[in-house]
């Protein structure tokens, strides 16, 4: 047998062993055999370099020390999902969903697995990479580190898209997890507080030989691709378990809302049994053509919902209430616990949002108070038991000013929150502006972490945003921690965010209410700073999506000449303030249109003529309604789509037609 055969024979033959144990938990052969099997075949890979794959099933045991993860963009976006409490929530997101749909459909309720996201692509059916969520438009790539998970598939079996996308959760089970911090107890290390943490922290550990030590397994529930199976989200992970994925054998199917709430009220007794731990249970429709047309908000799917169950709560002690101050200014009052276990975690704050929910729930220092975790991930303080209260505890008097500078603090109309007015010399102010700034979805300044900003401000070497970019090397190498190496890292850094575009830079300035996905669509609208800054409230709320709140929040910001003069600066150190030449719009011919795609298409894909709709000024939209102003009808189009199209009397074209309007 040729050696190029012996390796091939080996890899098929691990990679099913591997399968059969970690997916499908049906051992072939003994621990010793598989030992002897991978042994050989990286003796063989050793001697023949020539073979290498990154896809070999010896690749999982860990590789290089890695110095970062690098950052890449999705390429479908890696969207939160709304959350309910109650069946109500659920009757209400099941009429949204009627309203739109005009026919039967079905629900999946899929486990929520208290893990990690992960999204992995496969190319011609090999893992190709790992990203985290991230923020949802990019994530870290962690491939090295997601290959060392055996119940993760290298390469697939069977016939599968040419390329796609599968999402899932990485996770620790409960079993694992105690045999993990066993292990650690008596080797005299501290023990870890809950598997999710531990999972999420293994994930971005940069030696992956540290990772392939940790017992990390993963269910996936998720395909995209342009080349799906079938219509069915359902049929499409039993087709991805024949390619050898590990997909949850709990996914159930539900032929209308009814018929999940009775699912979720006999399953809620159950959860605590569950091997993993999970914090609720996913609800999506089923069809995938009602998904597209149902559609997206900026940040969750229409088309799902998340179901937590009331998750535990305790009692402890009111300690005391103590203030902290954001760098826009807003006071949040925070309560200092009586340390308390909930979840698996040791909780010794709860925030109290603000002077209306001190109020709301009279709570006083000193109190036995009722302690939750939202979302079972931020405490908070959810009721007072009176009958344990006593005399010594005194109603709360809201502090008046600055816990760090002493300013009289304001309060806005409409506004829960109060403010520090010291915008410009209040030290957490000034600290939160800067770890804004130079965060990764803003000026993505690596190895300036928030001890060193710090540093810095007190040594009154940042005082405005600007001073980042007159930082000099003996500035830096001679702070505390830092060294001649790391110094050169954060200068190269600093130097590099000036590449970073101007949705970014909007970002960064801090501006209330400004998030990543408003920066893009103001940036993307009026294409330079002077046009934003001659802008008026009436010009902004002409722009879609931006609303009387962040429309006065940006007027103001830019009426504040201390913010102009920081613009000033900023452009004098050549950072961008107008959009990239490349994206500026090819034409204006679609220019308040509202464009839907539906089908598949034989010159384009739908992410060109998506690309080519926002080209010429464009916008595309997810679904149907009495905006749309025109369909592009490919192959394969929605039943339901073209019937909505139809009966709202709105346009239907072709592709050729399509690109007779922009001609």
């Amino acid at each position: 047998m040729l050696i190029k055969d012996r390796i091939d024979y080996l890899r098929k033959k691990i990679n099913k062993h591997n399968h059969a144990y970690y997916v499908l938990d049906k051992p072939l052969i003994s621990d010793f055999e598989f030992d002897q099997l991978l042994n050989e075949l990286q003796d063989i890979e050793n001697k023949y370099p020539q073979f290498y794959d990154s896809n070999s099933p010896t690749n999982r045991i860990g590789g290089d020390v890695l110095n970062e993860f690098k950052t890449k963009p999705h390429r479908y976006k890696m969207l939160s999902l709304a959350n309910s409490y109650t069946k109500n929530d659920l009757i209400d997101f099941d009429k949204r969903i009627q309203k739109t749909v005009n026919h039967n459909f079905r629900y999946i309720c899929e486990y929520k697995y208290d893990g990690v996201s992960i999204s992995l692509t496969y190319k011609n059916g090999e893992l190709s990479s790992a990203l985290t969520r991230g923020n949802g438009i990019e994530g870290d790539d962690v491939t090295t580190n997601i290959k060392t998970i055996k119940s993760i598939p290298l390469k697939l079996s069977g016939t599968f898209p040419n390329f796609f996308e599968i999402r899932g959760e990485i996770f620790i089970s409960k079993s694992d997890f105690k045999k993990m911090n066993l292990s650690r107890k008596n080797k005299n290390l501290s023990t870890y507080s809950n598997a999710r943490n531990t999972a999420s922290g293994s994930i971005k550990l940069l030696d992956s030989k540290e990772v392939a030590k940790r017992p990390l397994d993963c269910f996936l529930f998720q395909i995209l691709s342009e080349e799906l199976p079938s219509n069915s989200h359902y049929k499409n992970l039993n087709k991805a378990k024949e390619w050898g994925f590990k997909i949850p054998d709990t996914i159930s199917i539900h032929n209308n809302i009814n018929d999940v709430i009775n699912y979720l009220t006999k399953f809620e007794k159950k959860k605590n049994k569950l091997p993993y731990d999970i914090d609720g249970i996913v609800i999506k429709v089923d069809d995938i053509s009602l998904q597209k047309e149902i559609g997206f908000t900026s940040k969750i799917p229409k088309w799902a919902i998340a179901f937590k169950f009331k998750p535990d709560q305790v009692s402890t002690k009111l300690k005391d209430i103590i203030y902290q101050v954001g760098r826009t200014g807003a006071i949040t009052p925070v309560a200092i616990l009586e340390p308390i276990k909930i979840a698996g975690t040791i909780v010794q704050r709860a925030s109290l949002h603000n002077l209306d929910q001190i109020n709301k729930l009279d709570v006083r220092i000193g109190d036995i108070v009722y302690v939750e975790k939202g979302g079972e991930i931020i405490p908070k303080i959810t009721g007072v038991n009176f009958n344990e209260r006593t005399l010594f505890c005194k109603p709360t008097i809201f502090t008046e000013t600055c816990p760090s500078c002493n300013t009289t603090l304001i309060r806005l109309e409409n506004d829960a929150k109060h403010y520090c007015p010291n915008t410009n010399y209040c030290h957490p102010q000034i600290k939160g502006k800067f770890e804004h700034f130079i965060s990764r979805e803003a000026m993505n300044i690596d190895g300036l972490g928030s001890e060193t900003i710090n540093l810095l401000i007190k040594k009154n070497l940042l005082i405005n945003l600007n001073d980042l970019y007159e930082l000099k090397f003996d500035d830096l190498e001679k702070l505390e921690g830092l060294g001649k190496k790391s110094a050169e890292n954060i200068l190269d850094a600093i130097k590099k965010s000036k590449e970073r575009s101007f949705e970014k830079v909007i970002f960064a300035l801090g501006i209330r209410y400004v998030g990543v996905n408003t920066s893009k669509i103001i940036t993307k609208e009026l294409k330079n700073i002077n046009a934003i800054i001659n802008s008026k409230v009436e010009d902004l709320l002409e722009i879609e999506e931006i609303g009387e709140k962040i429309a006065n929040s940006i007027y103001e910001y830019f009426q504040n000449q201390n913010n102009i003069l920081l613009i000033n600066n900023l452009i004098s150190k050549k950072l961008k303030f107008e959009i990239d030449k490349k994206l500026v719009n090819v034409s204006n011919k679609l220019k308040g249109e509202n464009i839907v795609i539906s089908g598949t298409f034989e010159r384009f894909s739908r992410n060109e003529l998506k690309k080519i709709i926002e080209e010429h000024g464009g916008k595309n939209s997810s679904s149907i309604s009495k905006n749309t102003t025109f369909v592009i009808a490919g192959k394969n189009m929605g039943p339901s789509k073209k019937n909505k199209a139809n009966n709202l009397s709105i346009k239907i074209l072709t592709e050729e037609e399509f690109l007779l309007k922009i001609i």
